[in-house]
């Protein structure tokens, strides 16, 4: 699985369309889109990755370790 394939599959669990990853991220939509791109692995700046990360609220080692994300990333409280 690719990390675009991940920020795919964590986007669609929590909820959140593309356009809205992408304002919270300071990117833009279609960038989301090609990084998210099934089978295909696009390059990206790692500004880009945490700003997803952020986004997502995730920490960005569970972003780039996960292969099926753990029960413990959707629970996660705000502080």
């Amino acid at each position: 699985m690719t990390i675009g394939e991940k920020i795919a599959n964590l986007r669609d669990n929590s909820g959140i369309s593309q356009e809205q990853l992408a304002e919270k991220a300071n990117v833009s939509r279609s960038h989301i889109s090609s990084i998210e791109a099934p089978g295909i692995a696009r390059p990206f700046s790692l500004e880009v990755f945490f700003n997803i990360a952020d986004a997502l609220e995730i920490d960005p080692s569970d972003l780039i370790a996960a292969s099926v994300f753990p029960e413990r990333i959707f629970t996660k409280t705000k502080d």
